[in-house]
């Protein structure tokens, strides 16, 4: 199987490349250090298109197919600076707008979409709870139908964008009590209904300029139109969409990890230490070749799955795979960059330590890996592997 790049795709990644080092990050430091939402830099990457990459031209996307969205995100993540910046867009993409292309209905992809793409609204997931995590099935918030609307009670916690979103897309109980999946609904809730209430951000180590918060609501009325997909089918929204998240989310990162490598191939061969370059030792030359292989073998899991939407197969194991590995090598690779600048990886002035902060997140959010490797292994057969139930 051949993952080569089309022609187009290579002009795609050049231009993604050649507008984020132009357009964007120019304040990365600052957003990060004020944890500052880069409103600018958010229209920017709206008018170039960005917000709107997997979405058909007929609801004002660039209709680019799975492998060149991966090509571009990959672009994005290696020009932009500001790692909050691409984890705001890829919160947009992977956890609004994604569920409206697979589950909407017509008149919600006609509202919404356009709007989404345009930047003039802004998207999130309210998912987690206080209790509930990756325990999706043990969530506490509720809907119930009143009339012409479902009334929605309960709270959000750790929600990327989440003070700053116009449209969440957010799972509540619809079926009682109990842990069946069909007890779930998802719902488009819009945060000017009453009794939304973006309460508060959260301070956080890295990722600063993507807004995280709680959001609760308040016996909200959302309209019945606003349900997404049918009710009782919020689970199986969830685990249909994940598998785009826990990819395409983490093609950003592979470029990170890319830019991270070429720096430090740089330090290495300008730096002198002892009278040599610090390349000439094995200490720094092993990690900065570990840096490359960590990089092409996410890069060829990343397309392999690019490969296989495109052909409209399912890529949940191959997701879970890419997921694990891409997160926990952007830790390595980053640590490998400080640990090679010394002193300046270790400050905040070439903003190495930035770049540290910000991949850690990588390994916890869109399903810890702890509970990823749980699910590889029940995909593998292993029984009971995510649940640690005993043998049957």
């Amino acid at each position: 199987m051949s993952f080569d790049l089309t022609p187009e795709q290579r002009r795609l990644r050049e231009d993604v490349i050649a507008f984020a080092r132009r357009e964007l990050g120019r304040d990365a430091a600052g957003n990060d250090r004020e944890g500052r939402f880069p409103v600018r830099d958010w229209r920017r990457c709206a008018e170039y298109g960005v917000l709107g990459w997997p979405v058909p031209t007929a609801y004002g996307g660039a209709g680019l197919d799975p492998l060149s969205t991966i090509v571009a995100l990959e672009a994005l993540g290696y020009g932009c600076r500001d790692n909050g910046l691409v984890f705001a867009v890829n919160n947009h993409l992977w956890g609004c707008v994604i569920y409206l292309l697979l589950h909407g209905d017509e008149e919600q992809k006609r509202r919404f979409l356009p709007p989404l793409c345009a930047g003039t609204l802004i998207g999130a997931h309210a998912l987690t709870e206080p209790e509930a995590g990756s325990d999706i099935l043990g969530m506490a918030t509720t809907a119930k139908r009143d009339g012409g609307c479902w009334r929605l009670t309960g709270a959000k916690c750790f929600v990327s964008n989440g003070p700053v979103a116009d449209v969440l897309v957010t799972l509540a109980r619809t079926g009682g009590e109990g842990r069946e999946p069909d007890r779930l609904s998802a719902f488009l809730v819009t945060a000017d209904l009453p009794g939304v209430d973006r309460r508060r951000e959260l301070p956080k180590m890295g990722l600063r300029s993507t807004p995280l918060g709680v959001v609760e609501f308040d016996d909200v009325p959302v309209p019945a139109a606003n349900l997404l997909g049918r009710e009782g089918a919020g689970y199986a929204l969830f685990t249909s969409a994940i598998e785009w998240e826990r990819s395409f989310m983490f093609a950003s990162q592979v470029g990170a990890m890319e830019r991270l490598l070429e720096g430090a191939v740089r330090h290495a061969n300008s730096r002198r230490q002892f009278g040599r370059t610090l390349g000439s030792f094995q200490a720094v030359s092993h990690p900065i070749a570990d840096m490359k292989i960590r990089l092409e073998l996410a890069r060829l899991l990343l397309y392999r799955i690019g490969a296989l939407r495109a052909q409209g197969r399912h890529a949940l194991l191959e997701a879970t795979i890419a997921k694990i590995f891409i997160s926990e090598s952007l830790v390595r690779t980053a640590t490998a960059a400080v640990q090679i600048h010394g002193a300046r990886g270790y400050t905040a002035e070439d903003g190495i330590e930035r770049e540290l902060r910000d991949a850690l997140a990588g390994p916890v959010y869109a399903g810890s890996n702890a509970v990823q490797r749980g699910i590889l292994a029940e995909l593998l057969g292993v029984r009971d592997a995510l649940t640690g139930g005993g043998p049957r």
